[in-house]
């Protein structure tokens, strides 16, 4: 089931606890840098600098955290398509090696440790938090109804930029806005690639995705949220030059995922999925270069 070294590394735990390491996806963190690094953007773009070290450290934690509730509640609402697709059957819901009560006991003391997080910060992001629950607990149900689950999954998992930005000033404004669509642009991008592995699966189920609905162009719409993430990441900088000058090797990894992604091959369109995460750590460090600059 498992096969590299990242994850079979929950195997090192007691037998009764690695279902749910398995169900929080402790062992594919990539999901949990794509929640995280939105709020390390935000941050940031703010001003806050390497001396925000305590506000990474908690926004770190708590998406971690968030992250595995998040993967508990789709695997609680998707037990039954799950066992019908080879890649997810052995999930352990899916599977029968939790129960759902156990499951929601498991998620209700993730999002504890998420609550706790946020009672660190200032009563904004509190609030923001708290705002954001609807949308995490609907996205798990948007395959079913529309091709566009990839733009929820957006507007969820990119709310910690105006997180970010919020635990540093306190407030929100208009650049944080451009750096909110600019993250839903890039999930756009980066969940159309990663659908595109299922796409055959989930026809056969009647389940939608941007993968779907663009299956015939796929390349060219993720070329073109991309770019969008692109300007909207400079409306967001201001047109900084030294932000701009720091962005262009993070338009450059993005250009390299739409050019060598190879349609044919299911590995390829996972690579490239896994990759986004140095694109987001080197939009991270443009955001920082700008604050050394200024």
């Amino acid at each position: 089931m498992h096969t590299d070294m990242t994850a079979r590394w929950p195997e090192k735990f007691p037998a009764a606890v690695r279902p749910f390491l398995y169900l929080a996806r402790v062992d594919r963190p990539v999901g949990a840098w794509l929640l995280l690094l939105p709020c390390f953007w935000g941050v940031a773009l703010a001003g806050g600098g390497l001396h925000a070290w305590r506000l990474y450290f908690l926004f770190t934690v708590g998406a971690f955290l968030m992250r595995g509730a998040g993967c508990v509640i789709n695997d609680i609402l998707d037990r039954d398509i799950d066992r019908k697709v080879e890649r997810t059957a052995q999930r352990p819901l899916a599977s029968g090696r939790v129960g759902v009560p156990a499951a929601l006991g498991f998620c209700a003391l993730l999002m504890l440790g998420g609550l706790l997080v946020l009672l660190q910060m200032n009563r904004l992001v509190l609030l923001l938090g708290f705002l954001s629950l609807p949308v995490v607990l609907v996205y798990p149900l948007m395959k079913r109804v529309t091709f566009w689950p990839q733009l929820v999954l957006g507007l969820a998992f990119n709310w910690g930029a105006p997180m970010g930005w919020a635990a540093v000033r306190g407030r929100l404004d208009l650049p944080v806005l451009w750096l909110y669509v600019a993250g839903i642009c890039w999930t756009l991008a980066y969940d159309t690639i990663y659908a595109w592995q299922d796409r055959e699966g989930d026809s056969r189920l009647g389940l939608k995705s941007t993968a779907l609905r663009f299956e015939g162009h796929v390349r060219a719409f993720v070329s073109v949220v991309f770019v969008l993430c692109g300007f909207f990441l400079v409306a967001a900088v201001g047109f900084s030059p030294i932000v701009l000058l720091a962005l262009l090797p993070a338009f450059a990894h993005a250009a390299w995922q739409v050019l060598t992604w190879d349609l044919a091959s299911p590995a390829s369109a996972l690579s490239r999925f896994k990759a986004n995460v140095v694109f987001g750590l080197l939009v991270f460090f443009a955001f920082l270069a700008g604050n050394v600059g200024g």
